[in-house]
């Protein structure tokens, strides 16, 4: 008799262990791959007797498990399921016949499940438990090298490096309706603008991946269809920030590798679609993002970050928490042996950045860029201050930006910038001066928990002073263009929002002659 209930104790023993394996396991996956929407039924779930000397439904009346219809003897679990259901009754299937051995184990259920199968081991006879000493007297020699040969493998494992690999999804999907006002396009034509109501869509899916918990591979396909406005007016001062037409194609539009580096520094590879705002911050941080953040490209951040991209290295050094210093380098045409890393466009910065608290920063930002002086988002002189007569454009930006949070809702912040581009191609190098500023004010949680209400004025890029002459005159822009933005971003729910926004430019092109611009759009956003 004692034998017999020792080898049902050691098959139990071995069934719940062999439970507890696959219940941590899933355990442990739950807490490594987050779901964002929570289930709003609760599943059906088999029946866990509560006592075994008081089942709710009688021995007999338990389903076998050669009997359940989504189970076969050939399965590798097959063995242990009966030992767990047909001599104990501690787990059953569901009234249908079916044991659905791929549905994951819940805590609760794994708790029910441990528990009933512990009020089997309870009660344990003096007979029992003699029986397992002179068992284990009996196999003491073969019991001490098992232990040998566990603490061994338990040795090695500690010794050995930790290895954890992630990939977190997130995905976006942004619609946009925008339209123009019916006025005259910004360049001297005399024809209307394009301003039919357009409609389009940009969607985006992010592969964050970390092999150490502490490092990050980003890979971010996109593919969109939203045409860009500024070419319905004539002027990159109508950009919209979150524009692009890629016909609909997947593309990788960003990849990229970030990693500590010792203590204090941090290094950032970039491959595709690299920018220099991502090696250093432009400190805009509620009016940065196209998808949730300003409407026109120009208020996204300080037009001199956009004077470098493509692929290229950069590091952030923190010499404590208040004062960090950040450079690198990006070029255009990487991967085209003509040009290289060093003979095509290119755009490198240093920036140092003082952060006292958590509510302000400062950065003083200088770039040194090479034919990338097109920012899209100034003036057509701007943009070509050497009116397309020079294929060797040079220039040296500085650029101050700011930001302090007044309130926990409220946030002011700025920048000026200043380009000195010089035709190193051209008699006498002429250079061009080139300005731009901006202040914005930001306001959080405004009628609504997680809205943003968002007011925008500056000056884009405008040549200020120019030693290349055209006809004679100094190609310069003879006047000063406004660029005003409002918006407002409501939260519909968790992972939807609708930001409702307009556009005024004054003197496009930094031209009095020209027409006022007005643009709306109202930008949906889905992100899960």
């Amino acid at each position: 008799m004692v034998e017999g209930e020792l080898n049902r104790l050691l098959n139990l023993g071995q069934s719940l262990i062999l439970g507890s394996y696959l219940s941590l396991i899933y355990i442990e996956n739950s807490f490594a791959f987050h779901m964002p929407f929570a289930q709003t039924r609760q599943p059906q779930t088999p029946i866990y007797p509560s006592n075994p000397n008081q089942q709710n439904k009688p021995r007999e009346r338990i389903t076998p498990v050669w009997q359940l219809t989504d189970v076969q003897p050939t399965d590798w679990a097959y063995q242990a399921l009966r030992s767990l259901v047909e001599p104990y009754g501690v787990i059953e299937g569901y009234p249908d016949g079916t044991w659905r051995g791929n549905r994951p184990l819940s805590r609760y259920e794994f708790a029910a499940a441990l528990y009933a199968a512990m009020e089997y081991l309870r009660p344990v006879t003096k007979e029992e438990i003699e029986a397992i000493n002179r068992l284990q007297s009996e196999f003491s020699t073969e019991l001490a090298e098992i232990k040998g040969k566990f603490e061994r493998s338990e040795n090695r494992q500690g010794t050995a490096e930790p290895f954890s690999l992630t990939t977190k999804l997130t995905g976006q999907v942004l619609f946009a309706v925008s339209g123009v006002g019916d006025t005259q396009r910004a360049d001297g034509s005399g024809e209307r603008t394009d301003n039919n109501l357009t409609f389009g869509q940009r969607n985006r899916l992010t592969f964050d991946t970390s092999f150490t918990g502490k490092d990050r591979l980003r890979t971010r396909l996109q593919a969109s269809n939203i045409s860009r406005v500024d070419r319905a007016t004539e002027t990159s001062m109508a950009r919209l920030s979150f524009q692009g037409d890629s016909g609909n194609q997947f593309e990788i539009n960003r990849l990229n590798y970030r990693s500590p580096l010792g203590k204090k520094a941090t290094i950032v590879v970039e491959a595709v679609g690299g920018g220099l705002n991502d090696i250093a911050e432009p400190i805009n941080p509620l009016f940065g993002s196209s998808s949730e953040g300003s409407l026109s490209r120009f208020a996204a951040r300080n037009p001199i970050y956009r004077q470098g991209n493509g692929s290229g290295v950069g590091m952030t050094y923190e010499f404590n928490d208040a004062v960090s210093l950040s450079f690198g380098y990006l070029a255009e045409e990487a991967n085209d042996p003509r040009m290289g890393i060093g003979g095509g466009a290119y755009g490198a910065i240093a920036q140092l950045t003082f952060e006292p608290n958590e509510r302000a920063a400062i950065a003083l930002a200088y770039v040194r860029s090479y034919n990338n002086i097109n920012t899209g988002t100034g003036s057509d002189r701007a943009n070509d201050p050497f009116d397309d007569e020079s294929e060797a454009i040079s220039a040296d930006s500085l650029g101050v930006q700011s930001s302090i949070e007044f309130t926990r809702n409220l946030t002011l912040s700025g920048w000026v910038g200043f380009t000195r581009a010089t035709a190193t191609d051209l008699p006498d190098n002429p250079q061009a001066n080139i300005l731009n500023w901006a202040l914005m004010l930001a306001a959080k949680d405004l009628i609504k928990e997680g809205s943003l209400a968002g007011l925008m004025i500056g000056v884009p890029p405008k040549v200020i002073n120019n030693d290349f002459a055209v006809d004679g005159s100094d190609y310069e822009d003879p006047d000063t263009s406004l660029q005003l933005e409002a918006f407002y971003r409501y939260p519909v729910m968790p992972n939807l929002a609708v930001t409702l926004g307009f556009l005024v430019v004054t003197n496009p092109e930094h031209n009095r002659d020209n027409d006022t611009i007005y643009l709306g759009t109202i930008r949906t956003t889905f992100s899960f």
